[in-house]
């Protein structure tokens, strides 16, 4: 039982700092998802 709360923790902490560093590139993830989508419907 230890080692399966160790490894919520871990998972948690890790889901904290994924949303972290996606919150901080919001705008570099929007400029690559406007140029996809221009490469993709310009045609």
């Amino acid at each position: 039982m230890e080692l399966a709360f160790i490894i919520k923790i871990f998972f948690f902490i890790a889901g904290i700092v994924t949303l972290y560093a996606i919150g901080r590139n919001l705008g570099i993830i929007k400029i690559i998802l406007i140029y996809w989508k221009d490469l993709l419907f310009r045609k």
